[in-house]
């Protein structure tokens, strides 16, 4: 019997974490367009670095809100967000592509990324500001609900080293990060966590900003491989 496949994607390009370090473990990068972090230059190391390991770029895109790391609400229309989302697609699509490699699908950070959960006009303009690209999102979502209707290809992802809670409408969502339990830390729970969720969805996520990121991708992926999962990016 063949092995199962899954993803491992892990958050790059934030300067806060050991980009090298994760790009050696994972297969696919989520990728700061410079919104919430991340510049030209370490846009184009992320590129060059995930080139050289085949690792799959995706980009990462976030409202505008360096300051609060993406991380909070920002009121912004439809029409504005589909724009900042073709700029940070437009930017690191063409930085990728200097370095040898693409954008193959995108992810929002954050603040959005919760936001389009049950959003849909931002929901909305996420898909129109990146056009074809495949989406990456939380099962049971707007987001990956309304690109699934539009053609689009699209991924599951699970969180191993985030809380869950259960929704009204029977889907789960994330613990808001200000609540008890919404982050795990031990690199070993996440790696348990990482496989019971593994079958379920397409791509694991290890968050690149957490204190203990490495240990953690690095874990996860040997408990994945030791359950008999191959590491691939997804599609």
């Amino acid at each position: 019997m063949q092995p199962r496949s899954v993803d491992l994607n892990a958050d790059l390009g934030e300067e806060i974490t050991d980009d090298e370090a994760l790009l050696e473990v994972v297969t696919s990068a989520n990728v700061a367009c410079g919104f919430h972090a991340g510049n030209a230059a370490v846009m184009r190391a992320v590129c060059e670095a995930a080139a050289a390991r085949g690792v799959r770029v995706g980009a990462q895109v976030s409202y505008l809100d360096r300051e609060g790391f993406g991380r909070r609400q920002v009121a912004v229309s439809g029409t504005t967000l589909t724009a900042q989302v073709a700029e940070q697609v437009g930017t690191l699509r063409g930085i990728a592509v200097a370095c040898g490699t693409d954008v193959t699908y995108v992810k929002p950070h954050g603040a959005l990324y919760n936001r389009v959960v049950d959003d849909e006009e931002h929901a909305q303009a996420v898909l129109a500001g990146s056009a074809e690209l495949p989406v990456l999102g939380l099962p049971g979502g707007r987001l990956v609900a309304l690109a699934a209707a539009a053609g689009r290809a699209v991924w599951l992802e699970g969180f191993p080293d985030r809380g869950y809670e259960e929704h009204p409408d029977g889907t789960r969502r994330l613990v808001p990060r200000d609540r008890p339990g919404a982050v795990i830390a031990d690199p070993e729970e996440i790696a348990a966590r990482a496989v019971a969720m593994a079958g379920d969805v397409h791509s694991i996520c290890v968050h690149g900003d957490g204190p203990t990121a490495v240990a953690a991708a690095r874990a996860v992926r040997a408990r994945l491989e030791e359950a008999g999962f191959r590491l691939e990016a997804f599609g």
